[in-house]
């Protein structure tokens, strides 16, 4: 699979990321059998959260891929912390207790990438900076980044933490474009104007920020994937006209139209079906031109000024 650099590190990724929060839907040998269909196809990143099946998605993963320092050596481990229940919590404490048990349950004694997941108003970013320092000098985690914030979440903690904030995980689909739409409708009397997200795409591309879209499938916050969908009759037949072009499936296009943005994004695939992630994988091998990236947005129902 095609490789890129994360953020401003040196730490050269798949652009494609498997998302591991469905593992826990997986019997044991179906779990070891995705792993390695992932491993076979170049797929080496694997996102994880502590949140995700209260933690037992990192042991079942830990399991399936049968964990060893050479194992280890092969991949590259992604996780999140700080949402809690009924709240979010970026405090010092929390912060390395739940990294602790992240390694624990990973059975590894680092992460190359720790998450902050979920903005919490009440963090102090002082204790953030505490918290990622003892983090890097340990050696428990090589890399930081943040999940669904905007730009100046971002400032903030960048007042006090030093380390380069090299990713940020945000919902981003070809139906949920708003951090899309509202570059492109910039002054206009619309909705698809409406800046929800204080212009987050242009100052992560500003900052060599990678972008993460998360749910790269689904239309609203969890109400269902788009592709086959009767909701969305224009944007299936469209992406299915320019798979047929390129000899891919539908699901092979729509991670293509989050590849071709230059924004240089690494989309975290979450399903468990093998097929499916082979042929998002094949999306790294697919560069759709201008005309077929705004065909595709338009479809969706997405406008243009």
């Amino acid at each position: 699979m095609r490789t890129m650099k994360l953020g401003k590190s040196n730490l050269e990724v798949p652009v494609v990321a498997v998302g591991c929060m469905r593992i826990n839907s997986l019997e044991k040998n179906a779990a070891e059998k995705f792993v390695q269909t992932a491993l076979e196809h170049g797929a080496n990143f694997f996102d994880h959260a502590d949140i995700y099946g209260r933690g037992e998605c990192e042991k079942i993963f830990a399991d399936a891929i049968h964990m060893t320092d050479s194992v280890r050596e092969n991949i590259v481990l992604q996780s999140k912390c700080g949402i809690r229940q009924g709240m979010f919590d970026f405090s010092k404490e929390h912060i390395l207790n739940s990294v602790d048990g992240i390694l624990k349950r990973l059975n590894t004694d680092y992460l190359d990438v720790l998450l902050l997941h979920r903005p919490d108003t009440l963090v102090e970013p002082e204790e953030v900076a505490e918290a990622f320092d003892i983090l890097e000098s340990s050696g428990k985690v090589l890399h930081f980044g943040v999940s669904n914030q905007n730009p100046m979440q971002i400032e903030l903690l960048k007042k006090s933490v030093k380390q380069e904030i090299v990713a940020n995980q945000l919902q981003l689909s070809i139906t949920n474009s708003t951090m899309i739409s509202n570059g492109i409708n910039v002054n206009m009397e619309n909705d698809s104007a409406v800046n929800r997200d204080g212009s987050i795409l242009d100052y992560c591309r500003l900052n060599d920020i990678t972008i993460q879209p998360w749910s790269p499938f689904q239309y609203g916050f969890f109400e269902g994937v788009f592709i086959g969908s009767d909701k969305f009759p224009e944007l299936n037949q469209k992406l299915e006209e320019i798979a047929e072009k390129y000899g891919v499936t539908s699901t092979t296009i729509a991670i293509a139209w989050l590849l071709r943005h230059p924004a240089k994004m690494q989309p975290v695939i979450g399903t468990m079906n093998e097929e499916r992630l082979k042929d998002c994988i094949k999306a790294s091998q697919v560069q759709l031109d201008r005309e077929e990236w705004y065909a595709i947005y338009r479809a969706a129902g997405n406008i243009l000024p």
